[in-house]
């Protein structure tokens, strides 16, 4: 009976050894915690310094001259007052980029308003670009084309700092100039209030986060034209094999 009981007791955990694993795995719960807090709290300031940017991003008082305006499709109003731009002299030609193969610059030219002389000398539209990162390709081939130095670049304030960087990823020689749109009044906090605006900008900046994140050396990125992805499958086996028959 001895025996036995001193051999089951030798086998059970002693009180003080549970109680130190316990606060072992505690200290690091509570380190973990601290460590997201910390993180949550980053990540919400670097959001909000994002919005605040954005809110002050306004159209500059004084323009002065550039030798071409680009405008990222997105909104009637941008293109508007890009064409306003052009119109008033501010530069010689006006390049619209990401417009839809459907859509030809006549249509626009009849939407806008716009004097059919205008459209006819100095206004080219971009139908290859299918986002941001098609518009930066779009543009900068646009501007080399033309030997450009500085570029008025038109498109909505939240999506300004963005396209800068997608254009001066691909091309860090011109001078982009930002002209930014205002379309939805985001001052003095309004937008905390408003679910769209929020939803909106936080949108806003996971994508900008992603296009900072290309600007890392090694950082892969597809180019964002439609005539990459006609090549691209021009090039598939499958489509070789359905083509060799003909």
């Amino acid at each position: 009976m001895n025996t036995d009981q001193t051999g089951e007791s030798a086998t059970t955990e002693s009180p003080k050894e549970h109680s130190g694993g316990a606060r072992w795995l505690g200290r690091l719960a509570g380190l973990f915690l601290l460590v997201l807090a910390l993180a949550v709290g980053l990540l919400a300031g670097s959001f909000l310094r994002f919005a605040r940017d954005v809110i002050e991003l306004v159209p500059p008082r004084n323009l002065a001259e550039a030798d071409g305006i680009v405008v990222l499709t997105g909104g009637r109003q941008r293109i508007e007052r890009a064409l306003e731009l052009l119109d008033d002299g501010t530069a010689e030609r006006l390049l619209i980029s990401g417009v839809n193969p459907a859509t030809t610059g006549q249509q626009i030219q009849t939407l806008t308003d716009t004097e059919p002389a205008l459209f006819e000398c100095c206004v080219d539209i971009g139908h290859d670009a299918i986002d941001t990162i098609g518009n930066a390709n779009e543009a900068a081939s646009w501007v080399q084309q033309h030997g450009y130095s500085d570029v008025i670049v038109v498109t909505s304030n939240y999506h300004m700092p963005r396209s800068l960087i997608e254009l001066q990823r691909v091309d860090d020689d011109t001078n982009f100039i930002p002209y930014p749109v205002v379309s939805t009044d985001l001052s003095n906090l309004q937008w905390l209030q408003k679910p769209a605006a929020l939803r909106m900008l936080a949108a806003e900046y996971v994508k900008y986060l992603a296009a900072r994140y290309r600007l890392a050396p090694g950082a892969g990125t597809r180019n964002g034209l439609r005539s990459s992805n006609v090549e691209n499958l021009a090039k598939s086996p499958a489509n070789k094999q359905s083509t060799s028959g003909d």
